[in-house]
């Protein structure tokens, strides 16, 4: 593991790195909502049949369109890589790390996110 992924990890285990951003209750399964989050709009992704990470955050600003509306898009899977596909261009963001499969090019930032007693945190590292 390399020092700066080192240094992410210690620093999220201080409680200060993450802010709540909204409740469980909020969240729509298999679906996004928006929230606000120092400036940004992150799309948050609730997965719950999914086995393992079932949670994600990620950009919710579409790079090719410039409109803010990838939280709208439709989320799959794509040779086994969850994703959301952007509603307007339909090319399609791999939730785990934003990377664009048809634009390499192309890339969304992701936060770390958790659930922690019924609420949506969001790691701000």
């Amino acid at each position: 593991m390399s020092q700066s992924n080192t240094q992410r990890i210690d620093s999220l285990e201080n409680p200060e790195a993450w802010q709540t951003v909204c409740e469980q209750r909020d969240l729509v399964s298999n679906s996004g909502v928006v929230v606000w989050l120092d400036g940004a709009q992150v799309a948050l992704f609730y997965l719950p049949s999914v086995h393992g990470k079932t949670l994600y955050a990620i950009d919710n600003h579409d790079p090719q369109s410039g409109a803010n509306v990838i939280g709208r898009g439709l989320v799959g899977s794509i040779k086994g890589d969850l994703v959301v596909a952007s509603p307007i261009y339909k090319q399609h963001f791999r939730l785990e790390d934003g990377s664009c499969l048809e634009y390499p090019q192309q890339r969304l930032r992701v936060w770390p996110v958790r659930l922690n007693d019924g609420v949506v945190e969001v790691g701000v590292v």
